[in-house]
């Protein structure tokens, strides 16, 4: 049986009482769990204090360039669908800079789970507003305060068909571990938005508002419903955070509609050895 330790890398260098510790920890507790081993997955890391994780997970792990992670494991799973795929990004990484990636992501319910960090700062660069901060949100970037409204990430998934949404809080490592581990073995696109704390940098967003502005979906909740979904997305923009799984659907994947993979996959075929009778088509 797999153990914790099997996936620690390197000895995380976060800020002491960051969220990414909670988070590192579900990650690799939910995959223990899982009973896989660090050569079972692929992930990929966005950058951010979020993507250091890259050198603190012991798996077959890609540091991508800045928002082009969820795009990675796409090409991940479609070479090797039988693998699990996860990406680690954070909000601004995922919800910014990807965000164009993330939407066809959604919408095309690749078999893949993204764990986004969400503290509403890009801490890496010392604290300047992220697009999930709330209007009138101070940071280095925005010192009047930031003008836009905030970006919704749970309705936006949802309107654009992601099969799994779930949303936890970094100060609670048995429910993160709980839901991380039923996004990996969901069948479909899955979005695990964590409320995750920035020590350093977000003195508003701290453990103690979210354990405030949050609550548990009762078992009558049932996720398989989307009216109900949507309306506990909607109340992420008031500052009312729904922890547990908001949605969920059994649906075709965009690998088992690849007609190319229906009897092996990618990597499992013969590769082209020699190239020179296609060369010679361009000369």
């Amino acid at each position: 049986m797999s153990l914790v330790e099997d996936f620690s890398g390197y000895n995380p260098t976060w800020c002491p009482g960051c969220g990414n510790w909670g988070i590192g920890m579900a990650l690799k507790t939910a995959l223990a769990n899982l009973n896989y081993s660090p050569s079972d997955i692929l992930v990929s890391f966005g950058v951010g204090c979020s993507g250091n994780a890259n050198d603190f997970l012991n798996a077959y792990g890609l540091h991508t360039l800045h928002g082009r992670s969820v795009s990675t494991i796409i090409g991940m799973k479609i070479a090797n669908h039988k693998m699990p795929v996860i990406a680690v990004v954070g909000d601004g990484d995922c919800y910014g800079e990807g965000g164009n990636h993330l939407l066809h992501a959604v919408r095309g319910n690749h078999d893949v789970t993204v764990i986004v960090h969400n503290n509403s700062v890009y801490g890496l660069t010392t604290g300047q507003v992220a697009p999930t901060a709330q209007k009138g949100f101070k940071s280095k970037s925005t010192p009047f305060g930031i003008i836009e409204k905030p970006l919704n990430p749970l309705s936006l998934a949802l309107t654009q068909g992601a099969s799994f949404i779930g949303q936890s809080f970094a100060g609670n490592l048995p429910h993160m571990t709980e839901i991380i581990a039923k996004a990996i073995k969901h069948k479909g696109f899955s979005l695990v938005n964590v409320l995750q704390p920035c020590v350093t940098f977000n003195k508003i967003y701290t453990y103690p508002y979210f354990i405030q502005h949050s609550y548990k979906l009762d078992e009558k909740y049932d996720p398989k419903n989307y009216d109900q979904a949507l309306v506990k997305t909607e109340e992420y923009v008031k500052e009312k955070f729904a922890l547990g799984v908001i949605y969920q659907e059994e649906r075709a994947t965009y690998t088992d509609e690849l007609s190319q993979l229906k009897n092996a996959s990618l990597v499992e075929k013969d590769r082209f050895k020699d190239f020179s009778s296609i060369i010679s088509e361009f000369i």
